[in-house]
């Protein structure tokens, strides 16, 4: 087992595969313009592969693959399946926009993946381009349908609430869940990405969004499983699906945190919020040993802060753009 020196147990990695998206979501990136990593700098499959095998020997046993996009990763679905062949990988998860969804799903469902995560943050066509330059909100829930029809479960969509852009959805996204099975989470406007500068009144926090969705019905608890994340869970009355709230700003979970990230240019990040950075590509490109991977694992895992600090003086944006970080 792995332990950071807060004695949080650390069992999860989220690896970005590729910080290439084909969305512009506003408060993610500008619309032209944003740097990338260059192709030779990005981790090749094999590479990733020996990390997840050397680090699932010491204790890592979920791992969710993110970008960017990653389903625009050529190859993904064959690196999905081989991933799946780890035997101490117990929880193998992907975050996505949808877009690429439907064409994708059934495969994805036979390569091993076990669930789904869709980032979307409008039920309107309109306001779907408005926030991510891009009209697809059709693929997007064509793609969320060829998911439910896969059994690619449990589905869960990451809503990211706005105050003045799409808080008048909230109780629309809830009411999803009485026809859908279907997990709506809600998740707090947070201060990253290089889109449009984030404001605190922006900001709608978990229990502001909660008391609208308790409108519609009393929320009952759902209790946590070992694979849950942050989200605290409920459903309402009769609903086929749940809802989850993730209060990053508000009430940031950090003494629960089980996770690190490793960026698609070999870094491992002990936190969303600090830019500190282990590379573990500069071993792999030498030769070097499975020993000395493992042990910049427990490097990383000595180097995990206690809790970010987006509620402090102390707090200051991260210098990559969230495409980078992996979310």
């Amino acid at each position: 087992m792995l332990f950071d020196p807060y004695k949080r147990r650390i069992n999860y990695l989220r690896i970005s595969v590729t910080d290439r998206c084909n969305l512009r979501c506003r408060y993610c990136m500008p619309e032209e313009g944003i740097s990338l990593i260059p192709h030779g700098e990005v981790l090749s499959y094999e590479e990733i592969l020996r990390i997840v095998r050397v680090f699932a020997t010491e204790g890592i046993s979920k791992i969710r693959l993110t970008g960017g996009e990653p389903l625009v990763r050529k190859g993904i679905v064959d690196f999905i399946s081989r991933l799946s062949e780890i035997e101490e990988i117990k929880d193998l998860s992907l975050t996505t926009n949808g877009i690429l969804l439907k064409e994708l799903a059934p495969a994805l469902k036979r390569a091993g993946l076990k669930r789904i995560n869709v980032s979307l943050d409008s039920l309107r066509k309109d306001r779907f381009f408005q926030i991510t330059r891009k009209d697809e909100f059709g693929r997007v829930w064509s793609g969320i349908e060829e998911a439910l029809k896969v059994d690619l479960s449990p589905i869960k969509i990451n809503m990211v609430a706005i105050k003045g852009l799409n808080d008048d959805e909230i109780e629309s996204f809830a009411r999803l869940t009485l026809q859908f099975p279907l997990t709506v989470r809600y998740i707090e406007y947070m201060p990253a990405g290089n889109g449009e500068p984030w404001k605190e009144t922006d900001l709608l926090t978990i229990p502001q969004i909660k008391d609208r969705i308790e409108k519609l019905g009393p929320l009952i608890a759902v209790p946590s499983d070992h694979w849950d994340g942050p989200a605290k869970r409920f459903r309402l009355n009769g609903a086929l699906g749940e809802i989850g709230f993730i209060g990053a700003v508000s009430s940031h979970f950090c003494s629960e945190c089980n996770r690190l990230r490793l960026t698609p240019d070999g870094k491992i990040r002990t936190c969303l919020f600090s830019d500190e950075e282990i590379d573990v590509k500069e071993i792999l490109r030498r030769g070097g040993s499975d020993l000395e991977l493992k042990e910049k694992l427990l490097i990383a895992l000595r180097a995990k802060p206690e809790r970010h600090h987006i509620d402090s003086h102390q707090f200051k944006k991260c210098q990559r753009n969230m495409s980078a970080i992996g979310g």
